[in-house]
């Protein structure tokens, strides 16, 4: 039976009086819970962006009576408000989150905004409900990413926070690749309404793992009071075996071993120059503090990449395939499953990255896009031959794009914490993680203007080859960037970059 008091710590996520301790919290604390809580979380959010691409050209046609000539345009405007608006709302976002007690209530109030979107883009019947819906749809969007991959870092140990991106980056790729497939499916069978039916089962699944999960700083309130006096006498007998040897035993004296010597000088250095060169960084807001170092801002740039191919595909590929194939949606949805597959490799490649550095991963999957992206100039004709190239080009870039976005992540959160511990406290008092992927989800969203923007102006005005090999260009560039600075400055000496990596975080 629900008290006063246990009401209050379900709604607000925190111990409220003398509540007792919520049902199976083992379980709703767990790692792999908060983890499962997080990725359903943004599968949902792409999902529902991604759920109108292939059904908005016809939508906007039959609903919004925009004529066939102007669908490009409105679609790209479409994508491009939707990038806007979690662009400008990004950062209050994180702000807020790294200021909030509690992690889970910010996510519970994103809700609001994600149900708010769906019914006014469901009922809507004209350019500015459906606009509305976009910027609603956007800003629950803002909380998603900042509050959830905060929560994320706030759960995973450093070590393990690769292969933890990479569960989440699987649930985007998933839901932005499932969104067009089932909405063209379910819309060319079932009809408009059927479409929003689907998304409207899906937020509820994500409502109910949200509301259930517990903070693992929320769970250790719960601690018995046996467990804190145990800790305590540990704690204490520790000491005084400590005491104790100190008084009646001579340590030997530590060895430098002259082999890294030189890294230790050179980190000492480092430290004793930073107040000098490096102090305004503590007066700085903490995303400006965090906007001075190269690394992050590589990693960033990664991810307004990403975003910016993820998007150009989302604005161009439906037309382009009923143009030339004369496929309807089932057909435009039925295309982005090629990259499907690619993408469920996810965590793997975020494993791979926790233990090899990010560097060589991300440098690799941008580049591997090249070729693909070019040879997309190749799909000019209604042939099996063409359908076949499209399938397996797209099979390509999903795969590419799929080996950097778990490092680039978890780049972030890497940067994040060597940050903090160079400068402790410049960051808040909950650290920055909120602040640092609030950037990461502006990046992204700056990428999702630029993206249906670029697509659609190069589609009209120089063909379909030109997207491909325009795109190829800012991949190799990113390839670059990730190379020379991801994960430390490769031209630095091995010694110099295991000092940068511990003192600067860049």
């Amino acid at each position: 039976m629900y008290t006063k008091d246990k009401l209050a710590t379900f709604l607000l996520g925190k111990k409220i009086g003398n509540a007792p301790p919520p049902d199976i919290l083992k379980l709703r604390s767990s790692e792999g819970f908060i983890i499962s809580t997080i990725a359903i979380a943004v599968f949902t959010d792409t999902f529902l962006y991604s759920l109108v691409v292939p059904v908005l050209p016809f939508a906007l046609e039959e609903r919004a009576a925009v004529r066939a000539n102007d669908l490009q345009k409105w679609i790209s405007i479409f994508l491009s408000v939707y990038g806007g608006a979690l662009a400008f709302g990004s950062p209050p976002s994180g702000w807020l989150a790294d200021r909030w007690s509690s992690r889970r209530t910010p996510l519970l109030l994103g809700l609001f905004a994600l149900g708010g979107s769906t019914v006014l883009l469901c009922l809507g019947h004209s350019l500015f409900v459906l606009l509305l819906g976009r910027i609603c749809q956007a800003l629950s969007a803002c909380i998603v990413w900042t509050v959830g991959l905060a929560l994320l870092t706030d759960t995973v140990e450093s070590e393990k926070i690769g292969q933890a991106m990479g569960y989440v980056s699987s649930a985007f790729s998933v839901g932005s690749i499932c969104g067009p497939l089932l909405g063209g499916v379910v819309y060319a069978r079932a009809g408009y309404y059927a479409v929003y039916g689907m998304g409207f089962a899906i937020v509820g699944v994500d409502i109910l793992m949200r509301m259930f999960m517990v903070e693992k700083s929320v769970a250790a309130q719960w601690s018995s009071e046996n467990d804190i006096v145990s800790v305590t006498t540990t704690a204490d007998v520790a000491q005084q075996a400590d005491s104790h040897t100190s008084q009646h035993e001579i340590r030997p004296i530590p060895i430098i071993d002259t082999k890294h010597s030189s890294e230790i000088i050179e980190k000492h250095t480092s430290l004793q120059s930073l107040p000098a060169i490096k102090l305004l960084g503590y007066k700085l807001p903490p995303m400006l503090a965090l906007l001075r170092i190269p690394r992050l801002l590589v990693s960033l740039f990664g991810c307004f990449t990403l975003a910016v191919c993820l998007s150009a595909l989302d604005a161009v590929l439906p037309i382009y395939v009923n143009e030339i194939f004369q496929w309807d949606s089932l057909g435009a949805g039925l295309i982005f499953l090629n990259m499907v597959v690619p993408q469920l490799t996810a965590p793997f490649f975020g494993y791979l990255s926790d233990r090899y550095g990010s560097r060589y991963f991300t440098a690799l999957g941008f580049t591997s896009c090249i070729p693909f992206w070019i040879c997309l100039r190749f799909v000019i004709s209604n042939t099996i031959a063409h359908k076949v190239l499209l399938c397996v080009l797209l099979s390509g870039i999903g795969f590419g794009l799929t080996m950097g976005l778990p490092a680039l992540m978890a780049e972030i959160d890497h940067v994040v914490q060597l940050e903090e511990k160079k400068r402790p406290g410049s960051l808040g008092k909950k650290g920055g993680a909120a602040q640092g992927y609030a950037l990461f989800n502006m990046a992204f969203a700056i990428g999702t203007i630029v993206g249906p923007l670029w697509a659609g102006f190069v589609i009209e005005q120089s063909g379909w080859g030109t997207v491909g090999w325009s795109l190829s260009i800012i991949c190799g560039a990113t390839a670059a960037a990730t190379f020379w600075w991801a994960g430390g400055r490769i031209m630095l000496k091995k010694s110099t970059i295991v000092t940068e990596r511990a003192v600067d975080g860049y």
